[in-house]
């Protein structure tokens, strides 16, 4: 019979974040996350078997746990036009911790360095651009109001500016309202 696994996956990964947050996922190494969770590197061998897998699963959960969180935020909102942006934006009420934002620009770092990587960003921000368009009776102003979303929390993620309080919960509300406006109709370019 087998070894009784010492610690779980989410554990494991856990550590992963810890490091990736305090030393950057350049500086990742399976022997620093097997010290940050106390186990043998033996042990996150077992699970991933390279750096980059462990990294992809860095991103794998965090994918997961974004589109869970803002899958809720959507389902409180009930029965609403462009729910499923909204709850985004709802969601995105309150940045990210100063920790989670060290992993998310430590892992942005990983994925502009990795094109594997990438594909399952670029696989989910597709999902999530097809369903935000199909749940609202105006698709484009949904896209504009999205892409305004995404940018403000890019620059915060990336600890490239941070918004006061008070003007970030105004330009979520212009973000909600631009998303419910109508977009006129694009016009062929002047010849």
């Amino acid at each position: 019979m087998g070894r009784t696994r010492v610690i779980d996956r989410d554990q494991l990964l856990d550590a992963a974040e810890r490091v990736v947050a305090r030393d950057g996922a350049a500086k990742m190494t399976l022997e620093s996350v097997a010290s940050e969770a106390g186990v043998s590197k033996a042990s996150v061998l077992y699970d991933h078997k390279t750096k980059q897998a462990l990294t992809a699963a860095l991103v794998r959960r965090a994918l997961e746990r974004d589109n869970a969180f803002n899958a809720a935020a959507a389902e409180r909102l009930g029965d609403v036009d462009a729910r499923v942006l909204r709850g985004r934006i709802a969601a995105a009420a309150d940045p990210l911790p100063p920790e989670q934002r060290a992993v998310a620009l430590s892992l942005c770092a990983a994925l502009a360095q990795d094109a594997g990587l990438r594909q399952s960003m670029q696989a989910n921000q597709s999902a999530v651009i097809q369903a935000l368009q199909a749940d609202t009776a105006q698709p484009r102003a949904a896209l504009l109001a999205y892409l305004a979303l995404e940018g403000l929390k890019l620059l915060e993620s990336l600890d490239f500016h941070t918004f006061a309080k008070p003007e970030r919960d105004r330009l979520l509300q212009e973000i909600e309202d631009l998303a419910a406006s109508a977009v006129p109709p694009m016009s062929a370019p002047a010849a």
